[in-house]
């Protein structure tokens, strides 16, 4: 199985094209700034390029983990991944691997059930690390609900596309 890089860099730019809808003052921007305590005179001055570029190698590294996530063939791999021979078709393990990628390859390989992984890590890892962080930074629902929000959906679109992308 390989690596597919495309659905890895595509889902890359999810989080940076949903964050300028998702946190526009008309949709839920307005009610993230006054959630987090911010004013637009608060925001001025930051440094944008370093900002985005840092956004984006993260955005990556989320990729490259949702990958993981949203696939299940890697799990396999993940299995067997010290067996002598894995990288061998003619050797027993590489010939499992090869009958199993076969049989089973494209299991579980669609938009909609990435968007279900997706929506899961949302759930299951976001919302438990932003929510303990904005309970100890003493910010409220509605922090936590866009934020998560946002993430929820982040995720389940990257997902979905990873999966969707043999």
């Amino acid at each position: 199985m390989s690596f597919n890089w495309i659905a890895v860099i595509i889902a890359t730019l999810i989080p940076m094209v949903l964050g300028f809808i998702w946190y526009n003052p008309k949709v839920f921007g307005g009610a993230w700034m006054k959630a987090s305590g911010l004013t637009e005179e608060s925001l001025k001055g930051a440094n944008m390029p370093v900002i985005f570029g840092v956004s984006l190698f993260l955005s990556l590294l989320l990729s490259i983990e949702v990958n993981f996530l949203a696939v299940h063939q890697w799990h396999l791999f993940s299995i067997l991944m010290n067996e002598p021979g894995l990288q061998d078709p003619q050797s027993e393990v590489g010939r499992l691997a090869s009958d199993f990628m076969a049989k089973y390859g494209s299991n579980f390989r669609t938009f909609r059930h990435g968007v279900v992984h997706g929506a899961l890590a949302g759930i299951f890892f976001v919302l438990p690390v932003l929510g303990t962080n904005a309970l100890f930074e003493r910010k409220g629902f509605k922090y936590i609900a866009v934020n998560v929000g946002y993430w929820t959906v982040t995720l389940a679109l990257m997902a979905g596309v990873i999966c969707s992308m043999p």
